[in-house]
């Protein structure tokens, strides 16, 4: 990971960070030699980063204002300036077509996966625009580009997530801040495998439906979040890139 040496030092913020990708971009970012506050709505770190170095964690719920004020406070308290940050927190969808969707499933999701990137990116650049400049890397889905099956409320917040991104690297691209997003498609994560087992449906049988016919890795997901977040990537502005396989080519 040499290839990304102008990232040390540099400070960045993840949420989502205790499980699935989030664990490993928090990895990966801390292994190239960043500063990086991981937070997630669990009260303490799963082992996976608690065995990392150069990485601290704070709790924080996306869907409420108050604790992402904090987190970045918290932050720039800790390492002072804010260069880069992924916004990865998200809840699964419940099977099901629109009109069997629940209200308040419906405003629970949204709530986390479009609103909380919405809080996480204001305050985020509110702190990057008082340091001439920053990335920010959200975590979209390839929902956001094909729609899949049963899934209205989660692909609903995924194209926000997608139009947020785009329409936010537009407005702040001038300020030296650079935004764009992450469609991962099928990632061996626990919500996956959640999300099969409602389906009943197996790991061997699903990943047949894959060009690769294997699944995504966390860590595939971790080097394009590097990536985007980098030098390598400067000239990369709004951009919704897809490490998902060939899956949405199907």
């Amino acid at each position: 990971m040499t290839e990304f040496g102008d990232l040390k030092q540099k400070t960045a913020v993840i949420t989502g960070a205790n499980g699935g990708m989030g664990v490993a971009v928090a990895a990966a970012m801390a292994k190239v030699g960043m500063n990086v506050v991981a937070s997630d709505v669990q009260d303490e770190a799963c082992p996976e980063l608690a065995a990392e170095s150069g990485i601290l964690y704070k709790r924080a719920d996306v869907s409420k204002e108050q604790d992402i004020i904090e987190l970045m406070e918290f932050s720039k308290q800790q390492f002072g300036n804010i260069s880069c940050a992924v916004n990865g927190a998200a809840v699964e969808f419940e099977l099901g077509r629109l009109a069997e969707c629940k209200t308040d499933d419906f405003d629970r999701l949204m709530g986390i996966n479009l609103r909380g990137v919405f809080l996480c990116m204001k305050y985020q650049i509110l702190a990057m625009l008082e340091n001439g400049g920053g990335t920010i890397v959200n975590m979209a889905s390839s929902t956001a580009l094909k729609p899949g099956q049963l899934q209205p409320a989660y692909t609903a917040s995924k194209y926000g997530v997608a139009g947020l991104t785009q329409q936010a690297a537009v407005d702040y691209a001038a300020d030296g801040i650079r935004i764009n997003a992450i469609a991962p498609g099928n990632i061996d994560t626990p919500m996956l495998r959640r999300a099969l087992d409602r389906r009943k449906m197996g790991m061997d049988v699903a990943k047949e439906y894959m060009p690769l016919r294997r699944w995504g890795t966390p860590q595939e997901i971790a080097n394009a979040a590097l990536w985007l977040s980098s030098d390598a990537s400067s000239f990369t502005v709004g951009h919704v890139l897809t490490v998902e396989g060939g899956m949405i080519l199907n």
